[in-house]
């Protein structure tokens, strides 16, 4: 009994523990649930106090928890508790450092006081805008101590700005607040970089009454609040022709990427600052503004939108207006609030606006020369993307023309005295100022019968000539073929620039300069002036030259190869009927006073300018792409010739000036770089006839190779052509062999020539060459002593050659017949003549006529000459010489026509040498020994 009652008491006990162990348990579990549900409504009601903001629960707690809840005292409470020491770290640093970053970014007018600057001329640099612009004082006000710092939105090239009011029965804050800004952009850059445009729903003229002097000078312009539509096109012909000219060049997403590269802003901003009413605009004005909106920041283009809804796809700043002259902004956050800056008073404003105006109007109307299209640093621009200069000024500010993918090629066009000259010294001294030789080379033709290149090159008087010139021809108004050879030359190099782009896998230039860093690439620009004489006959050369120039036309504009095209009048050139593609490539177009058909037919914009004007067209010559440009003198001393000078002297020593074409002087032999090449001894001699008509002034040469028919014959009765030509064979023959490795006879055969005979002979002589100088008496046998050596091939041991001056005065002495073996000189002259070349006897003469070569050729094939340089003779007379193909040419006076069977397809044109006396002269650049033509510039500046 006694141990089922302890069995019994020690079972109780252990119940008893049981449920002592699950009461606390239970206790725990709902002390735990208390306070997990505690901590979650807390929890809540911080989330309900985040959302509605620390100071709104201060405000309004019954917004939030019912009234004495503690859990939402205890979140309150945390709250408070952070922002207190949000506060206290912002306090610490925050306003400090929002006033530097501030101050950075908004330099000068931009974000100091207006007290400071208003009323000043600004000044500041356009190719870097500040990136924000004050527009009051910011605190937040929750905070236990408020620190002040300075509020600021970004504009220009940045953000568009949104401003909203709580009703537009009060629009003085608003109109304050846009008036502000407008004044500080409109100091902060010189006169006329800011354009401003309004619009006002509600107001014809009364917007921003105080900005209104700034109309007078067209930094203004209030629209009519019915013609919104006009505004918009206005904006968007803008926004596309900036896009077409200046950006589409150099593949630029924006003006002010281009301002960084080429140092310079171009364009203006525009402001565009629009008024309404909270209603929403008509479909068609909200998709124009939106695309103004979307594209207007690289452009230029900035919007200030008031009251007017819009919702834009693009960086946009809002403030919205609380009264009492506070706003809040995108910038700052809702929980800041801005105080915005006090206003000038309505005389302030106006009296600023006025000074700016009279100050744009001042600039404008004060006559601007060349110098001020030359930049104070030269050579600071890049030509990758292209090339871009001022040519004159509108209203004071520079016109620029450009150059480049989009705008390759450039037609001139005006009447003579026009000004044709004095736009291209202009045009192509801000071009030379600003990109170096590296980056810019120019090949200059005049065709006209004048020297208004010649500047470029160096001259007695003055030595310096233009870094970049490479080529200039003048005088060539009777050398076509020179301006053949240029686009030749153009073509070559076009095609050695798109094997190099294909080799680095690339199609422009700009691209193949970035893969090839190393090479030079510089874009090229060829002038030619009055081009249309390249074109005036029926001919091959004006085929060929219109071939040529499509292709380049065409295809140069990926290779950085640019045309500019000077003419009196395009519409006769008869080889450009039925090609238009020709002259839709000239993309940019400049019409000088009286010009015709060079804009488009409906354009008639330069029959009435006033002389130093010119009309500048990048949208092929229609209407709206007008810009009227002031032209300043570039040719009066001091101008451009100043500038050539300072440009050549930055030039490194041994630098090499232009090549000079003058067609009314003749090459010099001794200055030939061709000449001064020769050495002695080659195994195969070249005869140098003449000059070749081509860009690099090669000369014209025949190799008296060991073959059939090398010898030359010189046909024409114009003595001191034909004498010019075999006195430089020789002496280029000499030069080429040492004394006694080659032997000379020299026939004078007519009087006329004694002193070119003589001449020669002691050249010759002088060098210790062997040579014979034989007469009309002597020729004979000395041909008789030639050909006994062929026929016995002994006594033929260093080439020799026969220089015969007028062999034809010879010819009856040669057909009398040695009775003993019935030979005469004439046979003995065609034995040398087929047999000679490959014995290394070559035969260098002189005949009168074609005629009388054949005469002396008899029955034999005209190809025992294989040269030959004709003068006065017609072209049909030579194609039994030129292997039977025709020939069109007419003799012109010092100009020759060349064919070598064993090189040429067809004949070309040469100029004989001015020898240069008898002893040949130490090799000198050629264009030091042209005549110094400066003087006669000045006289045709007007054209």
């Amino acid at each position: 009994m006694g141990k089922r009652n302890e069995r019994r008491s020690r079972v109780e006990a252990a119940f008893e523990r049981l449920r002592s162990s699950v009461g606390t348990a239970l206790g725990a579990a709902e002390n735990e649930h208390d306070r997990v549900v505690a901590e979650c409504a807390q929890q809540e009601y911080a989330l309900r106090i985040a959302q509605q903001g620390v100071a709104a629960a201060e405000r309004e707690p019954d917004e939030i928890a019912p009234p004495g809840d503690p859990h939402f005292a205890a979140a309150l409470r945390e709250a408070q508790r952070v922002r207190e020491e949000i506060f206290a770290e912002w306090s610490a640093q925050g306003p400090d450092q929002l006033t530097a970053l501030v101050a950075d970014a908004a330099p000068g007018t931009a974000g100091r006081p207006w007290p400071e600057w208003l009323g000043q001329i600004g000044a500041q640099d356009a190719t870097t805008p500040p990136g924000l612009w004050r527009i009051g004082t910011a605190t937040f006000p929750d905070s236990p101590n408020p620190q002040p710092f300075p509020a600021a939105v970004p504009l220009l090239d940045e953000s568009h700005l949104r401003i909203t009011t709580a009703t537009r029965k009060d629009p003085e804050p608003a109109e304050a607040l846009v008036q502000n800004l407008l004044l500080r952009m409109l100091s902060h850059f010189p006169p006329g970089m800011v354009r401003i445009h309004v619009w006002d729903v509600a107001q014809l003229t009364g917007t921003l009454p105080g900005l209104h002097p700034l109309a007078r000078a067209g930094l203004l312009t209030a629209h009519d609040p019915t013609r919104l539509d006009e505004m918009l096109e206005s904006l968007s012909d803008h926004i596309r022709r900036i896009h077409n000219t200046a950006l589409a060049d150099g593949g630029h997403p924006s003006l002010r990427s281009l301002a960084a590269e080429n140092g310079h802003r171009s364009e203006p901003w525009r402001i565009a600052v629009l008024f309404g009413n909270n209603e929403p605009l008509r479909d068609e004005q909200h998709h124009q503004l939106l695309r103004i909106a979307r594209n207007g920041p690289a452009c230029g283009v900035v919007l200030i939108l008031v009251d007017l809804p819009l919702s834009v796809n693009s960086a946009i700043e809002s403030i919205t207006l609380l009264g009492e002259n506070r706003a809040r902004t995108s910038m700052t956050g809702e929980h800041a609030v801005v105080q915005l800056d006090d206003s000038p008073s309505r005389a302030e404003v106006t009296r600023a606006c006025a000074a700016i105006a009279e100050a744009f109007l001042a600039r404008r109307a004060r006559v601007r020369t060349f110098q001020d299209l030359v930049p104070s640093e030269f050579w600071t621009h890049r030509s990758a993307s292209g090339l871009q200069a001022p040519v004159g000024f509108s209203e004071g500010e520079p016109v620029w023309v450009t150059l480049g993918d989009s705008s390759p090629h450039t037609l001139i066009g005006g009447p003579s005295g026009s000004g044709k000259t004095n736009f291209l010294y202009g045009m192509l001294g801000g071009l030379a100022a600003r990109y170096s030789p590296d980056e810019l080379e120019l090949y200059l033709l005049d065709f006209k019968e004048g020297v208004s290149f010649a500047q470029f090159t160096p001259g007695r008087r003055d030595p310096s000539w233009l870094p970049h010139a490479q080529l200039v021809g003048v005088n060539v108004n009777t050398d076509r073929e020179f301006g053949l050879a240029l686009l030749r030359f153009l073509s070559d190099e076009m095609r050695r620039r798109a094997e190099a782009a294909k080799k680095h896998e690339v199609t422009k230039l700009e691209e193949l300069r970035a893969e090839d860093p190393t090479g030079r690439w510089p874009r090229i620009v060829a002038v030619i002036d009055e081009f249309q004489y390249l074109f005036a006959e029926r001919d091959p050369v004006t085929a060929q030259a219109t071939a040529l120039l499509e292709d380049v036309a065409r295809r140069g504009r990926s290779q950085g190869i640019h045309l500019v095209l000077a003419s009196q009048d395009v519409s006769g050139i008869e080889a450009f009927w039925g090609k238009p593609a020709i002259f839709e490539q000239f993309i940019l177009r400049i019409a000088l006073p009286k010009a015709r058909r060079v804009l488009a037919e409906q354009n008639q914009a330069a029959l009435e300018l006033p002389r130093w004007h010119a009309v500048v067209n990048h949208e092929s010559g229609v209407k709206h792409g007008n810009v009227i440009a002031r032209i300043p003198d570039a040719t009066a001393r001091g101008t451009f010739d100043a500038l050539q000078e300072k440009l050549w002297r930055r030039l490194p020593p041994g630098a090499r000036p232009p090549r000079l074409f003058d067609g009314s002087n003749l090459p010099v032999l001794s200055a030939l770089d061709d000449y001064a090449r020769l050495r002695a001894p080659v195994s195969t001699p070249k005869a140098l006839l003449g000059q070749i008509i081509d860009v690099n002034g090669t000369a014209a040469a025949v190799r008296l190779a060991r073959s059939p028919g090398r010898n030359i014959a010189v046909i024409g009765s114009v003595r001191r052509d034909a004498t010019s030509v075999l006195g430089a064979a020789a002496l280029s023959l000499a030069r080429q062999h040492v004394p006694g490795d080659i032997k000379f006879t020299v026939a004078g055969l007519l009087d006329d020539v004694d002193h070119d005979v003589r001449a020669v002979v002691e050249a010759l002589r002088g060098h210790g060459h062997d040579v014979d100088l034989v007469g009309l008496d002597d020729i004979e046998g000395a041909l008789a002593e030639v050909a006994a050596k062929i026929d016995q091939r002994t006594g033929l041991d260093v080439p020799h050659v026969l220089v015969l001056y007028a062999a034809d005065a010879a010819q009856t002495t040669l057909e009398r017949k040695d009775p003993t073996t019935r030979t005469s000189g004439l046979d003995h002259l065609r034995k040398i003549l087929k047999q000679g070349p490959e014995l290394r006897v070559h035969v260098v003469g002189w005949w009168r006529s074609v005629q009388r070569v054949k005469n002396t050729l008899g029955m034999g094939p005209v190809d025992d000459i294989g040269a030959w340089v004709a003068f006065d003779v017609h072209g049909q007379e030579l194609s039994q010489f030129a292997a039977g193909q025709m020939v069109s040419w007419s003799p012109r006076e010092r100009r020759g026509l060349f064919f070598d069977r064993a090189v040429h397809s067809r004949p070309e044109v040469v100029l004989p040498f001015d020898l240069g006396g008898p002893e040949p002269a130490p090799a000198v650049p050629a264009q030091r020994s042209a005549p110094d033509l400066r003087h006669e510039i000045r006289e045709e500046a007007g054209d």
